[in-house]
């Protein structure tokens, strides 16, 4: 059994996606943010680096591994699904799980603290950050334009990690409108199953303003 602790976030649900798409049972463990559960240290024991989400394999003598991209590609391996054996595939899958990792991802969150959370609007801010927020996404467009996922005709993980942020470009303030291939793919995996119920785990701890005031806390602290 997998022990998930984790938050309903874009890199708390590439994990929930990730597992509910390969039909694995697993045990949620909901961290409310608000509350610093993630600092706590039982927490910190699994992942001092204090962010969600964590898994422990309960079937591999409790083995822990935190970062959302490191975990996804664990249980790829460990249950041999959405990570093509052949090699230049699967360097493929690891670049764009990078492009989302080191990319898309800071690149949101920091739209996302600019134009939404932060108390004082700083406009050049939210123009740099939503502005390379839309140059990415039209190079997974571009690319999308080659391929029906991002490596190649099949489904992988690294489709469900840019999925999970790549959805919530309205709360970053930035558009996908034009974006013929993008809004392709977007629509194609919310029709998914897996897709679908993992982005509903865990169920939202706080209602929007209060999450927003809490990360105005956080950002100003």
């Amino acid at each position: 059994m997998i022990d998930v602790y984790t938050s309903p976030t874009p890199n708390g649900h590439k994990v929930t996606v990730t597992l509910d798409e390969m039909g694995v049972e697993y045990n949620l463990i909901p961290v409310d943010l608000s509350k610093d559960e993630q600092k706590t240290p039982a927490f910190l024991a699994m992942n001092p680096n204090g962010r969600i989400p964590v898994i422990v394999d309960r079937d591999n003598d409790d083995f822990v591994v935190f970062e959302s991209g490191a975990i996804m590609v664990y249980l790829a391996e460990k249950y041999g699904k959405f990570y093509p054996q052949d090699p230049k595939v699967r360097s493929r899958v690891l670049q764009w799980l990078m492009f989302q990792m080191g990319g898309v991802g800071p690149m949101m969150g920091q739209a996302n603290v600019f134009y939404r959370y932060f108390p004082e609007k700083i406009q050049p801010a939210i123009d740099r950050y939503q502005k390379e927020c839309r140059r990415l996404f039209e190079v997974l467009d571009n690319r999308l334009a080659e391929s029906r996922y991002l490596a190649g005709e099949e489904i992988t993980i690294a489709d469900f990690a840019n999925w999970c942020w790549v959805r919530t470009h309205n709360w970053s303030g930035t558009s996908v409108e034009g974006l013929e291939y993008l809004n392709r793919w977007l629509n194609e995996l919310y029709d998914r199953p897996g897709c679908q119920s993992g982005i509903v785990r865990p169920p939202r701890l706080k209602d929007p303003d209060e999450l927003i005031k809490h990360a105005q806390n956080m950002v100003t602290r």
